[in-house]
């Protein structure tokens, strides 16, 4: 049962479970985070010619800010970033799926806040790019592209790749300054799953093995691209996991490897050939189909996604930043992860990461939240059913919108496309049949006899129409 008498600036606390987020965080922030950073550190102290790329997103860093151990995490990854040895990539803030919506604003907008972040608080201004759970396609390169990247990373995915090897430089379809770069995944995974297995055939995996196997591998460059988690979390320390990093890089370098930052890598090398990925063949590093499968192949799932898209026009409406940041933290990628339903060694992983019983637990708590969501912003700002589109194409998809829009769109020629919305009773029919209110549609209608009668000049139908709307909504300020 959901409460009705939460305020907004409380909902954040009623719908999130920061008990278990502290939880969660400051345990592996003793296991994985805090010993991973302390050798990563010392490595780069020992070793000159060590190197390496972080990718970690705005809502991690709010945690860090939030919680025990975090502000130390921060002050590690600002050392990081100031040896210059050490390369920040971008990626949505909040982790999420964004880079698939039809409409690309909120992409862009997450992606400039996380740059931001980095910048203000990690010191460091990312030039290349990650997209969240590294899903990529020829559309998604492009957006990057265009919004200055020089690079991006994608999965290394046979069917794309048709037999060449991810060891290479490519280029993005359609781009001609962007160069996408491609996670080896086999030699990731080595580490990432296999590390601990005792029934894997190179169980134990040693960094002098290890190594030997790198540098029997051709190509330009060699990307391994790992969860954080694995030092300390997905395998505990008692495997030698962090022993096995602590000597990586002096094999490595025995062999006259080099280690270099993405961007240090698509400097120095032109791309052999293109990467093509349509729209509807997106890819990502998840589990075997390495598509979105993961995040959106079932009906529990599609229903979370589209619902909350559906949502976005409204909540940028209500010009609330408090509803808004809810939005966007419902929007985490890791929330439609734990309604995985397929079953064998893909669902052990969904499972391992998730809190939940089962995936049906995870699809009603997830969808229960977004509903009691958006009963609460349609009362918030007068949801319609359809948008109100004007003649220069804008969509208005609530009453708050509307006064929005009027008060930010002055000029004679909209003033007379304002008159002849209310002379043909456009408004009046919208606020009626699409909003359901009855006795603003009423008000707004009986301008028109105003009208007629010369009672209300251009400029100051605006202003009235945005007066009986907020005179008859409590929540609309004129």
């Amino acid at each position: 049962m959901f409460k009705r008498d939460v305020k907004v600036e409380d909902l954040f606390d009623y719908y999130f479970f920061n008990e278990k987020d502290r939880e969660v965080f400051e345990k592996v922030a003793i296991k994985c985070y805090r010993p991973t950073n302390e050798i990563i550190l010392r490595l780069i102290d020992e070793h000159n010619d060590f190197k390496a790329a972080y990718s970690v997103s705005g809502v991690f860093v709010e945690q860090c800010e939030r919680y025990g151990f975090g502000k130390d995490i921060l002050e590690d990854f600002r050392q990081l970033a100031s040896s210059r040895k050490v390369e920040f990539l971008d990626q949505t803030y909040y982790h999420s799926l964004v880079g698939l919506y039809e409409e690309e604003g909120e992409f862009i907008e997450q992606v400039r806040m996380h740059r931001e972040l980095m910048r203000d608080l990690i010191g460091y201004e990312p030039s290349f790019f990650e997209n969240t759970e590294l899903l990529y396609n020829n559309r998604i390169a492009k957006l990057v592209e265009n919004m200055g990247y020089r690079g991006i990373f994608a999965e290394g995915v046979e069917r794309v790749l048709n037999g060449r090897s991810p060891n290479y430089v490519y280029a993005p379809l359609g781009c001609k300054n962007l160069k996408v770069m491609l996670r080896n995944y086999p030699l990731t995974d080595d580490i990432g799953f296999r590390f601990s297995l005792k029934s894997w055939k190179e169980y134990p995996l040693s960094a002098s093995k290890y190594a030997s196997w790198l540098d029997a591998t051709p190509g330009q460059c060699i990307n391994i691209f790992l969860d954080y988690e694995t030092f300390g979390e997905h395998h505990w320390e008692d495997t030698g996991i962090f022993e096995f990093l602590r000597e990586f890089p002096m094999h490595v370098l025995k062999y006259k490897m080099e280690f270099s930052t993405p961007s240090e890598i698509i400097e120095k090398y032109k791309p052999i050939g293109v990467i093509d990925v349509r729209n509807l063949e997106t890819t990502s590093w998840a589990d075997v189909e390495k598509d979105t499968s993961c995040f959106i192949g079932n009906t529990m799932q599609w229903a979370c996604y589209e619902y909350l898209r559906w949502l976005e026009p409204y909540v940028k409406e209500s010009r609330n930043e408090e509803l808004l940041k809810i939005w966007r933290y419902l929007g985490i990628s890791d929330h439609l992860y734990y309604m995985f339903t397929v079953g064998g060694a893909s669902g052990d992983v969904h499972s391992y990461f998730s809190h939940f019983e089962k995936p049906y637990d995870a699809f009603v708590a997830l969808f229960s939240v977004i509903h009691d969501f958006d009963a609460r912003l349609r009362a918030k700002i007068k949801k319609a059913d359809y948008p109100f589109v004007f003649r220069d194409g804008t969509k208005v998809w609530s009453l708050k919108g509307l006064c929005e829009y009027l008060k930010r769109k002055p000029g004679d020629e909209m003033d007379e496309a304002i008159m002849g919305y209310v002379e043909r009773g456009d408004f009046e029919r919208w606020i009626r049949e699409s909003v359901g209110e009855e006795e603003i549609a009423k008000e707004v209608g009986n301008l028109s006899s105003s009208m007629e009668r010369h009672e209300y000049a251009a400029g100051v139908l605006r202003e009235r129409i945005c007066e009986i709307v907020s005179n008859s909504f409590y929540n609309i300020n004129p």
